[in-house]
């Protein structure tokens, strides 16, 4: 919903330049129960730009309710992501494969991290996923963080981890905010702990002082739950958001100024994609901030991501 609602801004614009016949439709194709419907929409005003998650549209080929035969461009979002999950591969595989043919389209694969892109590259190539022509665009090779944000590191022990972030949300104030926990492990799981998610919900709801809504980003949450507290969200007033590395990937709400990472990211990979939460207001020169709370344990791990990433972290003392 987020890049079909900027396609359509971007196609306003471009459709001032050409004849009114040529205008540029755009569709989001959303998982749910909501196929019969679109089919209809399809048939009425067959698109020029359909954005979709890789369940939504191989689920439409599959029923032959849409066809790829003219497809000309396939961008394929935040694609190191969807090699974490073997269903996600194999629906991937079937587009580029079965669906869509690499003779009669472009293919761009994008997201903000590609690690060791040269093998990624050679493997797209061997796999004939895309054509031997292939050309690597870092967009910001020297400063993958934005300017104005600072980053902050607070040393505490984790029985203290709860008091602190509470203690840091009274003296910092954030306008909004979004908290990264780490995914439950298999291990808290089967010993039957709640996730850590629900625990700092607990915490927040139960001990924070403030006009802040509080809210929980899961990420089997269905569609309709999701649209309704981001639409929510846009319209302002102050929140606290929880989250997930899965379900606060690729998550744009502008107003969010503060990003407190309560575990420390797992790679530089994920420490780069939380911080890329905050620092999105357009044409803002408002300093947003990024603090972990790490163990002394853990600081020669944060250290390792300042240098791959080229940022600096000050230490924060409460």
């Amino acid at each position: 919903m987020q890049v079909a609602k900027v396609a359509r801004m971007l196609a306003a614009k471009s459709d001032e330049a050409v004849l009114e016949d040529k205008s540029c439709t755009i569709m989001a194709l959303l998982d749910g129960g909501t196929l019969r419907r679109q089919k209809s929409w399809l048939k009425a005003e067959p698109p020029t730009i359909i954005v979709a998650t890789l369940g939504s549209l191989c689920q439409m080929l599959e029923k032959h309710m849409i066809k790829l035969d003219s497809l000309r461009v396939l961008v394929i979002d935040e694609v190191d992501f969807m090699f974490n999950s073997s269903d996600q591969v194999s629906l991937l595989r079937k587009l580029l494969i079965s669906y869509t043919s690499i003779n009669k389209r472009q293919t761009i694969f994008a997201s903000a991290s590609i690690p060791q892109h040269r093998r990624f590259l050679y493997d797209c190539i061997q796999q004939k996923w895309t054509k031997a022509d292939v050309v690597h665009i870092h967009a910001n090779p020297v400063q993958p963080m934005p300017l104005r944000v600072n980053h902050r590191f607070l040393v505490c022990s984790r029985s203290d981890r709860h008091s602190a972030l509470l203690s840091l949300l009274q003296s910092d104030k954030p306008q909004s905010a979004i908290i990264f926990v780490n995914e439950q492990s298999e291990k808290s799981k089967k010993a039957g702990n709640a996730p850590a998610t629900d625990v700092v919900i607990d915490a927040l709801k139960n001990s924070h002082i403030g006009s802040h809504e509080i809210l929980l980003l899961e990420e089997k949450i269905n569609f309709n739950s999701r649209a309704a507290s981001f639409a929510e969200l846009r319209q302002g007033g102050a929140y606290l958001l929880v989250a997930t590395d899965i379900a606060g990937r690729g998550v744009d709400l502008p107003d969010t100024t503060h990003i407190y990472n309560f575990d420390l990211p797992k790679d530089a990979v994920h420490y780069l994609h939380r911080a890329g939460r905050t620092g999105r207001k357009p044409f803002s020169e408002a300093i947003c901030v990024v603090t972990t709370l790490i163990t002394s344990e853990e600081r020669f791990v944060l250290q390792r991501y300042e240098n791959e990433l080229m940022f600096h972290c000050d230490e924060l003392f409460l």
